[in-house]
């Protein structure tokens, strides 16, 4: 798979030894976790886990050399049982998914390494994440952090950021941006499950009143969102943005031990 990690700040390319150097105190162990599932007609089941890649990788690319932040073995799996039945889709059980991050925080606390950033591109695994990440720090003393994304896409229609949240404009940009060859631009299709305008107090995502949904109860093709008008120029555009957030996120994360000791 495409990785635009810088080889450098990839934890697997080093050594034990070369770890084993790394200052235990300081360096920020980032965990990316995505999701390998359905994305309509036109994008890859990748396409959470790609996202993810690219703009860690820029956002990496972009700290001061000698910060010691590096990236682990991404979690390529999520949990998507909400889009299970569309062929492809591949997913853990929550306790599963729960149980990898718990145990791999667990391996960094033994090798005496005290934080871990879980850096998420996939709306279905937040909640769970979210939890262990105070389950860690209360159970294990690890200082846990949670990213998730880069931030909004300056210059999408209202509709679009409120519910163009899967398969939709900036996922496709993204991905026109990164990876072309693996968007299929003959195959749009758009569909929104909300509308902003709508005065109706319950809705499926982002509203006080919630209800459970599953993909195919709302979203057949599989899209949320109108990729229509995507282009490459935006991808990198937005990306650059996102992954500046990112930066600055990691470099706040990794100071964030001397405002928690003063």
């Amino acid at each position: 798979m495409k990785t635009w990690i810088p080889p450098e700040r990839f934890l697997p390319y080093l050594t034990w030894k070369q770890v084993d150097g790394l200052p235990r105190d300081r360096t920020l162990m980032v965990l990316p976790t995505a999701a390998i599932e359905q994305h309509g007609h036109h994008l890859p089941l990748a396409t959470d886990t790609l996202i993810n890649n690219l703009l860690l990788g820029h956002a990496l690319q972009k700290l001061p050399k000698d910060l010691p932040v590096y990236a682990l073995a991404p979690v390529h799996y999520g949990k998507s049982n909400e889009h299970v039945g569309y062929p492809g889709t591949l997913s853990l059980h929550r306790d599963t998914f729960m149980a990898v991050l718990r145990d791999l925080g667990r391996s960094l606390k033994a090798a005496g390494f005290q934080r871990l950033v879980f850096f998420n591109s996939h709306g279905g695994n937040h909640s769970l994440i979210d939890v262990m990440a105070r389950d860690l720090r209360d159970e294990l003393g690890l200082r846990t952090f949670c990213l998730y994304g880069g931030g909004p896409a300056e210059g999408v229609c209202a509709q679009e950021a409120a519910y163009g949240f899967h398969a939709g404009e900036v996922e496709t940009a993204l991905l026109l941006a990164g990876t072309p060859e693996l968007v299929h631009t003959d195959q749009y299709t758009s569909n929104y499950i909300a509308r902003v305008g709508d005065p109706g107090l319950l809705k499926p995502e982002f509203a006080s009143a919630t209800f459970s949904w599953l993909t195919r109860d709302i979203a057949p093709s599989g899209v949320m969102g109108d990729p229509s008008p995507a282009t490459a120029e935006n991808g990198w555009r937005w990306c650059e943005a996102m992954s500046d957030r990112i930066a600055r996120a990691l470099v706040e994360m990794h100071d964030f031990q001397e405002i928690l000791e003063r």
